[in-house]
Order: structure tokens, then sequence, then C-alpha cells
């Protein structure tokens, strides 16, 4: 069995007009919550044996807060295929990982984060920024893995359902 975590990035700034859309900061909000999504991941035991990144600086940040949080001491990969690509880059990339890896999060953006999640869960699911969703995939291997795979969602958390701190 295989665990997918669907992390979409913190809130991100508008406030630097001269910026890409790719190059956008996490504003206050962002900061404040993608820390509070890694110590609910400390909490449920749910610990990433790596995180793989959209190359958006405000997904490589939410992905150094959260794995920060939750005390992760590996590399961030960043792969840019998660950024605008659509839900079958996701599949891709988790196809070629390592069968070793039983845990994998990837931090990414909507609308692949959701639509991942649904095909992946028969379940549409909004995903505000910053939620994480957990997926279970009946799986040995991540080559198996394909829009017809099946899992179950076994949690989803969003900062505003946090309990304050």
């Amino acid at each position: 069995m295989k665990t997918l975590l669907i992390l979409r990035h913190a809130k991100s700034s508008w406030n630097f007009a001269e910026l890409s859309d790719h190059d956008r900061p996490l504003n206050n909000r962002g900061k404040r919550d993608a820390p509070r999504i890694g110590r609910k991941l400390l909490k449920e035991g749910l610990i990433p044996q790596i995180i793989i990144s959209s190359s958006a600086i405000r997904a490589y940040s939410t992905a150094e807060k959260v794995a920060k949080a939750f005390g992760y001491e590996g590399e961030i990969v960043v792969d840019s295929s998660l950024y605008g690509s659509g839900y079958t880059a996701y599949l891709n990339v988790l196809g070629i990982q390592n069968d070793r890896l039983d845990i994998i999060m990837l931090v990414g953006h909507n609308p692949d984060s959701e639509q991942l999640l649904e095909i992946l869960t028969g379940k549409m699911v909004t995903m505000p920024t910053c939620t994480v969703a957990c997926v279970k995939l009946f799986l040995r291997n991540w080559k198996e893995l394909n829009a017809q795979t099946k899992g179950e969602l076994v949690g989803i958390w969003s900062p505003k359902e946090l309990l304050p701190e």
C-alpha cells in the first residue's frame, strides 16, 4: 500500500505586480498556515519520505515551511512539470518514484490538485490554499498508478478547520 499526500500551496501574495505568477511569494497568512499543516501531519503520523514540489516560489516555500514543521530532513525535489501541466503530470511524476517510498507528498496547484484527488478517489473536494489530502493507494509499485487507479480519501485538512494554536 502507498500513501499520497496532495498539498495545495499556501496563500500567495498579489502585492508585487512586477512578478510573474510563477514567482509570487507567500503572504503572511500563507507563512502562518503552512507550519500549522505540517504540525497536523506530524500529529497524524503522516511524514513523507520524499516531498516533490512545483517549481513555483509559493509552492516551494509552502513545502519548506510544512517540512520544517514536521522535522523533514530530506531534500525537497523540485519538478517544473507540476506547474500548470495538469493532473497527468502529477501521475507521471509519481509513476517514476522508487517503490521503497511508501509516503510521498506532492506540493502543487489548483485545479490540478483537486482533479488529481477526484481521479484517484472519485470525490469532488474543494481544496482551498494550504489544504492537504491523504489518499491511500492499494498499489505495490508507483509505476502501477494511472488515471484508473482508485484510492481511498482517508483525510483532508485545511488551516481554517484546525483549532488555533
